[in-house]
Protein backbone atom coordinates (compact mmCIF):
# COMPACT_ATOMS: atom_id res chain seq x y z
CA UNK A 1 0.00 0.00 0.00
CA UNK A 2 1.19 3.50 -0.54
CA UNK A 3 2.04 5.87 1.81
CA UNK A 4 2.26 9.57 2.15
CA UNK A 5 -0.43 12.41 1.49
CA UNK A 6 -2.12 10.79 -1.25
CA UNK A 7 -2.41 7.03 0.23
CA UNK A 8 -5.95 5.38 -0.12
CA UNK A 9 -6.71 2.45 1.65
CA UNK A 10 -7.08 -0.42 -0.91
CA UNK A 11 -10.68 -1.60 -1.86
CA UNK A 12 -12.57 -3.35 1.52
CA UNK A 13 -9.78 -2.53 3.92
CA UNK A 14 -11.02 0.29 6.63
CA UNK A 15 -9.23 4.02 5.93
CA UNK A 16 -6.83 4.63 8.56
CA UNK A 17 -7.96 6.64 11.53
CA UNK A 18 -7.08 10.48 10.44
CA UNK A 19 -9.02 9.64 7.32
CA UNK A 20 -11.97 8.58 8.94
CA UNK A 21 -11.90 11.57 11.62
CA UNK A 22 -11.48 14.09 9.20
CA UNK A 23 -15.70 14.73 8.01
CA UNK A 24 -15.70 16.95 4.57
CA UNK A 25 -18.89 18.13 5.81
CA UNK A 26 -17.43 20.08 8.86
CA UNK A 27 -14.84 21.58 7.31
CA UNK A 28 -15.39 25.45 7.03
CA UNK A 29 -13.93 25.91 3.43
CA UNK A 30 -15.99 23.15 2.10
CA UNK A 31 -19.09 24.17 3.46
CA UNK A 32 -18.86 27.84 2.35
CA UNK A 33 -17.88 26.34 -1.34
CA UNK A 34 -21.17 24.13 -1.22
CA UNK A 35 -23.82 26.93 -0.01
CA UNK A 36 -22.11 29.64 -2.25
CA UNK A 37 -22.62 27.39 -4.94
CA UNK A 38 -26.13 26.67 -4.40
CA UNK A 39 -27.07 29.94 -3.77
CA UNK A 40 -25.51 30.87 -7.48
CA UNK A 41 -27.62 28.62 -8.78
CA UNK A 42 -30.58 29.72 -7.26
CA UNK A 43 -29.75 32.83 -8.43
CA UNK A 44 -28.69 31.73 -11.70
CA UNK A 45 -31.74 30.06 -12.36
CA UNK A 46 -34.18 32.92 -12.25
CA UNK A 47 -31.67 35.72 -14.06
CA UNK A 48 -31.44 33.15 -16.58
CA UNK A 49 -35.62 32.41 -16.49
CA UNK A 50 -36.37 36.46 -16.35
CA UNK A 51 -33.80 38.16 -18.18
CA UNK A 52 -31.11 35.50 -19.90
CA UNK A 53 -28.29 36.17 -17.72
CA UNK A 54 -25.81 33.87 -16.47
CA UNK A 55 -24.52 34.16 -13.13
CA UNK A 56 -21.40 35.42 -13.92
CA UNK A 57 -22.40 38.32 -16.84
CA UNK A 58 -25.01 39.39 -13.80
CA UNK A 59 -21.76 39.98 -11.58
CA UNK A 60 -20.19 41.92 -14.27
CA UNK A 61 -22.81 44.06 -15.23
CA UNK A 62 -23.55 44.97 -11.61
CA UNK A 63 -20.40 45.91 -10.98
CA UNK A 64 -19.34 48.01 -14.28
CA UNK A 65 -22.70 49.72 -13.18
CA UNK A 66 -21.67 50.60 -10.19
CA UNK A 67 -18.25 51.81 -11.20
CA UNK A 68 -17.99 52.64 -14.60
CA UNK A 69 -16.02 53.15 -16.58
CA UNK A 70 -14.04 49.90 -15.20
CA UNK A 71 -11.14 47.51 -16.29
CA UNK A 72 -11.64 43.91 -17.14
CA UNK A 73 -8.43 43.37 -14.32
CA UNK A 74 -10.68 45.41 -12.18
CA UNK A 75 -13.67 43.30 -12.64
CA UNK A 76 -11.57 40.44 -11.72
CA UNK A 77 -10.65 41.92 -8.55
CA UNK A 78 -14.00 42.99 -7.39
CA UNK A 79 -16.31 40.17 -8.31
CA UNK A 80 -13.37 37.12 -7.18
CA UNK A 81 -13.96 36.08 -10.79
CA UNK A 82 -10.65 34.86 -12.60
CA UNK A 83 -9.69 36.80 -16.49
CA UNK A 84 -11.16 34.12 -18.72
CA UNK A 85 -14.83 34.27 -16.92
CA UNK A 86 -14.31 37.57 -16.67
CA UNK A 87 -13.63 37.93 -20.66
CA UNK A 88 -16.25 35.44 -21.36
CA UNK A 89 -19.05 37.34 -19.15
CA UNK A 90 -17.85 40.56 -20.88
CA UNK A 91 -17.94 39.13 -24.24
CA UNK A 92 -21.96 37.97 -23.89
CA UNK A 93 -22.96 41.46 -22.55
CA UNK A 94 -20.93 43.08 -25.71
CA UNK A 95 -22.96 40.66 -27.80
CA UNK A 96 -26.29 41.89 -26.70
CA UNK A 97 -25.30 45.49 -26.10
CA UNK A 98 -25.59 45.69 -22.64
CA UNK A 99 -22.04 47.28 -22.14
CA UNK A 100 -19.53 48.14 -24.43
CA UNK A 101 -15.35 48.52 -24.65
CA UNK A 102 -13.39 51.05 -25.64
CA UNK A 103 -9.99 51.60 -25.46
CA UNK A 104 -8.01 52.84 -21.72
CA UNK A 105 -6.81 56.23 -23.06
CA UNK A 106 -4.34 56.02 -19.97
CA UNK A 107 -3.17 52.32 -20.76
CA UNK A 108 -2.94 51.44 -24.68
CA UNK A 109 -2.46 48.08 -23.97
CA UNK A 110 -6.18 48.32 -21.65
CA UNK A 111 -9.60 48.27 -22.29
CA UNK A 112 -12.76 50.11 -20.31
CA UNK A 113 -15.85 48.40 -19.96
CA UNK A 114 -18.69 50.93 -19.59
CA UNK A 115 -22.40 50.38 -18.86
CA UNK A 116 -25.10 50.99 -22.08
CA UNK A 117 -28.35 52.20 -21.98
CA UNK A 118 -29.83 49.13 -22.87
CA UNK A 119 -27.16 47.83 -19.83
CA UNK A 120 -28.73 50.08 -17.26
CA UNK A 121 -31.96 49.09 -18.14
CA UNK A 122 -31.22 45.28 -17.79
CA UNK A 123 -29.15 46.08 -14.44
CA UNK A 124 -32.59 48.30 -13.10
CA UNK A 125 -34.98 45.26 -14.02
CA UNK A 126 -32.61 42.83 -12.44
CA UNK A 127 -31.82 44.37 -9.06
CA UNK A 128 -35.43 44.25 -7.81
CA UNK A 129 -35.67 40.66 -8.54
CA UNK A 130 -31.93 39.96 -7.43
CA UNK A 131 -33.22 42.18 -3.57
CA UNK A 132 -35.98 39.80 -3.42
CA UNK A 133 -34.19 36.95 -3.70
CA UNK A 134 -31.50 37.94 -0.96
CA UNK A 135 -34.35 38.67 1.41
CA UNK A 136 -35.73 35.18 1.06
CA UNK A 137 -32.53 34.19 1.58
CA UNK A 138 -32.54 35.99 4.69
CA UNK A 139 -35.68 34.54 5.86
CA UNK A 140 -33.85 31.63 6.74
CA UNK A 141 -31.51 32.92 9.40
CA UNK A 142 -33.51 35.80 10.53
CA UNK A 143 -32.46 39.16 10.75
CA UNK A 144 -29.31 39.39 13.83
CA UNK A 145 -28.18 35.94 12.04
CA UNK A 146 -28.31 37.63 8.52
CA UNK A 147 -26.32 40.47 9.64
CA UNK A 148 -23.94 38.49 11.83
CA UNK A 149 -23.37 36.24 8.64
CA UNK A 150 -22.38 39.11 6.36
CA UNK A 151 -19.98 40.72 8.55
CA UNK A 152 -18.40 37.29 9.56
CA UNK A 153 -17.98 36.90 5.28
CA UNK A 154 -16.43 40.61 5.34
CA UNK A 155 -14.11 39.88 8.35
CA UNK A 156 -13.14 36.43 6.08
CA UNK A 157 -12.69 38.34 3.38
CA UNK A 158 -10.40 40.85 4.21
CA UNK A 159 -7.89 38.41 6.23
CA UNK A 160 -7.91 35.93 3.17
CA UNK A 161 -6.80 38.88 1.43
CA UNK A 162 -4.07 39.50 3.55
CA UNK A 163 -2.56 36.41 3.97
CA UNK A 164 -2.89 36.45 0.09
CA UNK A 165 -0.51 39.52 0.18
CA UNK A 166 1.78 38.20 2.58
CA UNK A 167 2.22 35.08 0.91
CA UNK A 168 2.34 37.02 -2.45
CA UNK A 169 5.30 39.63 -0.67
CA UNK A 170 6.95 36.63 0.41
CA UNK A 171 7.04 34.74 -2.56
CA UNK A 172 9.02 38.31 -4.16
CA UNK A 173 11.58 38.01 -1.22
Amino acid sequence: MKTGPRAMPAPGMAPAPALRDFKLEDFLPYQLSVAANRVSRLFAERYADAYGLTILEWRVLATVARFNPLSPTAVGEWTGMDKVKVCRATAGLVARGLIRQSPDPKDGRGRLLRITRKGEAMHRGVVPLARLLETTLAEGLGRTQWAALSKALVRLDAHVRSIEQSEHADALD
